[in-house]
């Protein structure tokens, strides 16, 4: 692990060249499950009823695959290892998963999204809770320079997510989440905003 969290100012821009064209496969898989899933609303609108929990999370998913993308930039200064290079595309693959669990291929044995959604939102939630903890070790992979720029804001971002998401796993309460996620989406609108000429 402390290969992983070495910078080197000797890279070879070819290595982070590759390693991105790898990453935005997988990028490009789960933007396209998203937007497949959300055009299913307008192309057959009586099939299936949107459900609001379940629609809010599903824009907060996509914000976080669009902020994955820009922000694995920072790893273009790191001195890549097969390990390092097998954890992004770990932590890229479990976006996929968590897209392809917002909208399945079927829903045959649901009686719609909010009865689909419910049912697994511990998976969800769970995954959600690992990839708060796997963005840790990808921060920390791009240097004490870059952490320090995200500040304590960003330990208490992760602690709150964590927090809230094993609140959610045990809970069913609509209300509860219906604020969580929409919570959670203008919080992640405004954390981009705020870090964008910082991080840009």
């Amino acid at each position: 692990m402390h290969e992983i969290m070495t910078p080197s100012p000797s890279v070879d821009p070819a290595i982070f060249a590759h390693v991105r064209t790898a990453i935005s496969i997988i990028v490009g898989l789960s933007i396209g499950r998203l937007l497949t899933g959300l055009a299913r609303f307008v192309q057959h609108p009586g099939q299936h009823k949107v459900y609001g929990v379940h629609l809010v999370w599903t824009f907060f998913m996509l914000l976080q695959v669009i902020y994955f993308w820009w922000w694995e930039f920072h790893l273009s200064a790191v001195q890549w290892t097969f390990p390092l290079y097998c954890f992004v595309v770990l932590y890229a693959s479990l976006f996929f998963f968590m897209c392809t669990l917002l909208f399945p291929d079927a829903m045959n044995e649901y009686k719609g999204f909010a009865d689909y959604f419910m049912s697994r939102r511990k998976w969800f939630f769970g995954f959600l809770i690992v990839a708060f903890l796997m963005d840790i070790v990808d921060t920390l992979s791009k240097g004490e320079a870059y952490l320090a720029l995200l500040g304590p804001e960003y330990w208490l971002r992760i602690a709150l997510y964590i927090a809230l998401s094993v609140i959610a796993i045990r809970s069913t309460s609509p209300r509860f989440h219906m604020t969580f996620a929409v919570g959670a989406l203008v919080a992640e609108i405004g954390w981009a905003v705020s870090l964008y000429d910082t991080l840009q």
